[in-house]
């Protein structure tokens, strides 16, 4: 034992070996042994000495100072920094520190650091029952607002693995009782840990919770399908839970998640060995689903299910293993593999059908494709099936027209000759209110149509007058909120129909009273009208069918009454010709007053035509005249072409001079400007060359030189042949001017640049050379070079040998410094004719060399 002596000299022989240094920090500690900073500086002074000295400084701390944190942190740190590299088998040293940690706790028993420090060593010493222990002393020792930090290293604890699973699950339900959130948490390390019982019932307890927030973000339906999926993979680990119960509940909950849950409720009952179960649920799920994707999910799964098991029994058959009973086995699931095969559209027909049993394009679907299947389907079914589709089927819900699922079911009786059946069918179809009566109106129509192929006109006969017949309330044809058969009555489809067949089967007068019942009715159309005229004149009637036409003229209006119009006009020009012409007149007049300018040019045609062949000439050409401002603008060219043949024909070219004259005025500028180089031609050939001139020069203003170099080749040619020196200059002159005023228009002039570079790549891939004045200057200046010889007309007499001599003009006019430079570079020879004595008449009485050179140049 130490006696005081001992310690004493102890101390003493301690305090001598001590340095300055040393002493000084002792001093200020023993001066001031209850302030931390002279410890804490004592403690970093001697950082570098021996881990005895360091522990001693600061047992000497601790003991002046219980209860500093600081001291105590500080300390503890510095212990397990000592044993780091100590082996966890070494237990003195581990012992030693887990002695200082407890008594550090004595005083520090609040401080929930020194706690994980302490707790994080024992986990590292791998002590279980002590970790365990100092866990529950931690949680029992510090305030309830602190055990987050704890429990959040207690099951970091408890899920490692060395730690027993019921330790584990113990340590989760007590952590579970303080915070419920992080059940998901206690549910994956159950499934770790094989634990899928306890897992399931805690899943299970959580969907059950309405209040329940996943902290993962699951929703409700990921938990269920979660604990679909644990339920169907482990039937014999899940025991508590009742696993198809659950599912069904959630096939009926999660509607757009039904395949997926009819699959884990199949692979429940496959993986318990319950494969005729899992069969029945599989049969069950494809005759429940009402999704495509759901059945092509389940039915999916369902093949592949069987597929596996063909393939299981075939490698088994190859191998020798079945028996008689197992081979049996073996053709029965090769048929019901081949059965779900062939019947896959029949079981996705029903699925939509299940989607919305009032559409009638399914249900017909489901009838062809019983027809078509191998073998067909048996009559009896198919009948069936057009019942149950007629018995579902609400006709002011149908999706598609009822009234085609009917014809087909009686045209299927028909087939199979049950011709009683059939027209049970169409009596009952009669009486539906169908949502349009245009389905009513086939009905009657094809139920007629079938007995007059079976050659019952006369039934065919009375269901149309049945059909006909007005009801005793009627009603507006288009009053959607009124019954189709207080409608039906005015179909013109069901009229349509009884006409035709009192035409072909009845008498004239039945006919005659279907197609006046129609006009009555006001639903006649224009072919409808075309008809009836047409069946009276066939019968001689002509004077009505001429009554009929008046009448669809009085009923309809332009455009619909063209056809009418033209008709009527060729029956009745054909019937009198000229014998009632002023009858004839008054029509076309009638037709003329208010048709439009697009039909206006083939009934003006048609009227001067029958002026022309039964009437007057002089009416012709006013009716020729007026179609020139009634037709259209691109159609008056083509008019006014057939009114010069006319005019020419009828009275001479001399007498189209006026009606040129109009065309020039009425017609855009490409009409007019071909009609001006026309009606030029013309007064040449008439001799009329001063005309012909002052025609071209009218032209010339609508002529673009850059753009119309045609008609300026024309007027260049003509005042060559027929003109001169000056009538060229003016010409020119002229030219010049018009291409000035063309520049000047901006716009004009960069769109028709436009037209022309287009123009000049699609002619032949030839580039347009353009003619400007001094090129067309310079050609002429060529040309007169050649001696070009300019004459009056071409109706002149041949040139004399006087004629050669060149007389002055005293009249002659100075044209200035540029008409004198473009004349100086050209020597016109002028050749002087004799004019012909008729041309002067009386004057050549009175005396004058008329002949001479005074006359020359006119």
């Amino acid at each position: 034992e130490l006696t005081s002596e001992s310690i004493m000299d102890s101390e003493q022989q301690r305090l001598m070996n001590l340095t300055q240094e040393e002493l000084q920090y002792e001093e200020e500690i023993l001066r001031n042994p209850h302030v931390v900073k002279g410890w804490l500086r004592y403690a970093e002074f001697k950082r570098n000495a021996s881990p005895s000295q360091l522990n001693m400084i600061f047992e000497r701390s601790v003991k002046q100072l219980p209860g500093s944190y600081k001291l105590w942190f500080s300390y503890l740190m510095l212990r397990k920094r000592q044993v780091r590299s100590h082996c966890i088998t070494d237990t003195q040293a581990y012992d030693d520190v887990n002695n200082c940690f407890e008594r550090s706790l004595v005083f520090m028993f609040k401080m929930p650091r020194i706690w994980l420090e302490y707790l994080q060593f024992l986990m590292h010493q791998k002590r279980v029952t002590k970790c365990g222990h100092a866990f529950d002393r931690a949680l029992r020792a510090l305030a309830v607002t602190q055990h987050g930090k704890i429990w959040k290293l207690y099951l970091r604890f408890v899920q490692q693995p060395n730690i027993p699973a019921e330790t584990a699950m113990r340590v989760w339900r007590r952590y579970l009782k303080l915070n419920l959130d992080d059940a998901e948490d206690y549910i994956e390390y159950l499934i770790k840990v094989s634990r899928l019982d306890e897992a399931a019932l805690r899943l299970a307890d959580l969907i059950n919770r309405e209040k329940f927030q996943s902290l993962k973000g699951k929703s409700k339906f990921q938990l269920w399908l979660q604990l679909c999926n644990l339920l169907s993979k482990n039937p014999f680990q899940v025991t508590s839970l009742d696993a198809e119960a659950i599912i069904r509940q959630g096939i009926g909950r999660f509607t757009d998640q039904r395949g997926q849950l009819w699959n884990a409720l199949a692979d429940y009952y496959i993986r318990a060995g319950l494969l005729e179960r899992a069969r029945d649920i599989y049969m069950e799920a494809v005759h429940a689903v009402v999704r495509v994707r759901d059945f092509t999910q389940v039915f999916d799964a369902y093949i592949l299910f069987e597929e596996s098991l063909i393939k299981h029994m075939l490698s088994r058959q190859s191998a020798g293993q079945l028996n008689k009973d197992q081979e049996i086995e073996l053709e029965l699931t090769l048929s019901r593999y081949e059965h779900m095969i062939v019947k896959r559209p029949l079981y996705l027909n029903s699925v939509l059908l299940r989607q919305n049993p009032h559409n009638v394009v399914d249900w017909t679907k489901r009838v062809e494709l019983l027809q078509e299947r191998l073998p067909p389907a048996p009559p009896v079914k198919i009948v069936k099936t057009f019942q149950k589709a007629l018995a579902s089927i609400k006709p002011d819900q149908a999706v598609g027209k009822l009234s085609e699922l009917y014809m087909k079911f009686a045209r299927f009786y028909i087939e199979h000759k049950h011709i009683e059946e059939a027209r049970l069918v169409w009596e009952k179809s009669v009486l539906v209110a169908f949502k349009q009566v245009e389905e009513l109106a086939n009905i009657w129509c094809e139920y007629a149509e079938m007995e007059i192929n079976l050659g019952n006109y006369e039934k065919a006969m009375k269901l149309m007058q049945r059909a006909t017949t007005p009801p005793p309330r009627k009603a507006a044809y288009w009053d959607s909120n009124e019954a189709p058969q207080l409608r039906v009555y005015r179909s013109l489809k069901i009229w349509c129909l009884y006409a035709d067949l009192e035409e072909s089967m009845g008498t004239f007068t039945t006919a005659k009273a279907v197609y006046d019942a129609i006009i009555d009715l006001r639903i006649a159309t224009p072919q409808i009208i075309m008809n009836y005229a047409l069946f009276l004149e066939e019968n001689n009637y002509f004077e009505d069918s001429f009554k009929v036409y008046e009448k669809g003229v009085g009923l309809f209006k332009w455009p619909h009454v063209y056809e009418i119009w033209t008709t009527y006009l060729s029956k009745f020009m054909d019937r009198y010709q000229g014998k009632k012409l002023e009858r004839t007149r008054d029509l076309f007049e009638q037709c003329l007053d208010e048709i439009p300018t697009e039909f206006a040019k083939n009934v003006s045609l048609l009227f001067a035509k029958m002026e022309e062949k039964y009437g007057m000439i002089r009416h012709a050409m006013a009716i020729y005249d007026q179609a020139t401002e009634k037709v259209l603008p691109e159609e008056q060219l083509e008019v006014f072409e057939v009114y010069f043949k006319k005019a020419t024909e009828y009275f001479g070219v001399t007498h189209t001079r006026s009606i040129y004259q109009k065309a020039i005025d009425i017609l855009p500028d490409d009409g007019a400007r071909s009609m001006c180089l026309k009606f030029a031609e013309l007064e040449t050939k008439l001799g009329e060359i001063d005309r012909a001139r002052s025609i071209y020069a009218h032209c010339s203003q609508m002529c673009d030189p850059r753009l119309t170099s045609t008609f300026w080749t024309k007027w260049k040619e003509f005042e060559v042949k027929h003109g001169n020196e000056d009538t060229l200059r003016e010409m020119l002159r002229i030219r010049r001017s018009v291409q000035a005023t063309y520049n000047t228009k901006v716009n004009y002039m960069t769109q028709q640049q436009m037209l022309e570079d287009n123009n000049n790549v699609t002619e032949n891939n030839t580039p347009n050379i353009k003619e400007t004045p001094e090129t067309m200057q310079s050609n002429v200046d060529e040309s007169l070079k050649e001696k070009v010889l300019f004459v009056r007309s071409s109706t002149t007499v041949e040139t004399t040998a006087e004629s050669e001599k060149v007389t002055d003009n005293p009249n002659e006019m100075s044209l200035g410094s540029d008409s004198e430079e473009d004349s100086s570079q050209v020597n016109v020879e002028v050749v002087k004719r004799n004019v012909p004595s008729a041309i002067f008449g009386s004057l050549l009485e009175k005396g004058g060399n008329v002949g001479g050179s005074n006359v020359s140049n006119s």
